[in-house]
């Protein structure tokens, strides 16, 4: 007689554990709210409206299913969405069912709320900022001073081959120190900071290196729109931004058809003083993560550098571009 073969009671049980899961409205409006973020359980209780446990619950039931993941920030936690595993074997019907929460909208309550915690992290960051301009740059030598990525990062940036009458935007360019590189290399540089105290650092050093074509402005590169340049740098401003994943989103519409985003920023670390010694929001991020982040913003990946620092933290300097227009609409096609 011949043996029928039936699933293994482990691929049958992940099944109904996925299905489980995506069952219950709740936890697909978690998975939708984690699409771009990544929130610890307290704050999506009040995203939600619900209580630590009952957010706790329905977290797990997530984590059992493999749709949710965490990442440890110093003491805490946060939850974000785990993206599916090609050679898992619910791997499709994953992929299906983020594309389909992905649809959906989100309730103007929970916007709101999510804009809130957004908002209170933002607050956090500026406040920091404020009380340390004096010793901004003491502050940062105890991670990664600009010394010691300088050299990597112009190495990259020299190797784009960029137009003579390019512009640059450096966003988050605090006391204004990389400016003098860009200026040698740019037609037009703009500067973009959202703290006054670092700005006039910037404008001060602009002024006694005699940078001319150097634009400082006011201003929140997430918040208040900019013409799209050749070139985004961002160096160290990641870890301070409320939503990274989002911000990526936001900074990808200020790369032109063709142009490139340098990204300087820490791999993941577990030295939490830097949250309040550093005014840091994140310790660091995968090389994958900002690569996935990067490539839903529609930016392709292009080289890449790695530093080891003398404290124990790694750097990494990431170079993103964007299509040229003919080449994006030949892919589309």
């Amino acid at each position: 007689m011949n043996s029928i073969a039936t699933p293994a009671f482990s691929t049958l049980d992940s099944l109904a554990q996925l299905n489980k899961a995506a069952g219950d409205a709740l936890r697909l409006s978690i998975l939708r709210a984690l699409a771009n973020d990544s929130f610890g359980v307290l704050e999506l209780a009040q995203i939600f409206a619900t209580t630590q446990s009952g957010m706790s619950h329905h977290l797990k039931v997530l984590a059992q299913a493999g749709l949710v993941a965490t990442r440890r920030e110093g003491n805490a936690i946060f939850y974000r969405r785990a993206l599916p595993n090609a050679e898992h074997a619910h791997a499709a019907l994953h992929s299906a069912l983020l594309a389909s929460v992905d649809q959906c909208a989100l309730d103007a309550a929970i916007s709101t709320q999510i804009e809130h915690i957004h908002a209170q992290r933002a607050a956090v960051s500026r406040d920091y900022f404020a009380r340390v301009a004096d010793k901004f740059q003491a502050q940062q030598d105890l991670i990664a001073g600009l010394e010691q990525y300088h050299d990597a990062v112009l190495s990259l940036l020299d190797s784009l081959n960029l137009p003579a009458n390019a512009c640059a935007i450096d966003v988050g360019s605090g006391d204004g120190r990389f400016l003098p590189a860009l200026a040698e290399r740019f037609n037009r540089v703009i500067a973009l900071d959202n703290s006054p105290a670092m700005l006039e650092q910037a404008r001060a050093h602009c002024h006694s290196a005699g940078l001319e074509h150097v634009e400082l402005l006011l201003a929140d590169a997430l918040q208040q729109p900019c013409a799209p340049a050749d070139c985004v740098v961002l160096n160290m401003v990641l870890h301070h931004l409320p939503a990274p994943a989002e911000a990526l989103q936001q900074l990808s519409q200020l790369v032109c058809p063709g142009g490139h985003l340098l990204i300087s920023e820490l791999c993941p670390h577990d030295q939490a003083w830097a949250r309040d010694a550093c005014g840091d929001l994140w310790l660091g991020f995968e090389q994958e993560e900002l690569a996935q982040w990067a490539a839903h913003a529609g930016l392709a990946s292009g080289d890449s550098l790695y530093l080891g620092l003398r404290n124990g933290f790694q750097l990494q300097i990431r170079h993103f571009y964007r299509l040229p227009a003919a080449d994006a609409s030949t892919l589309r096609s």
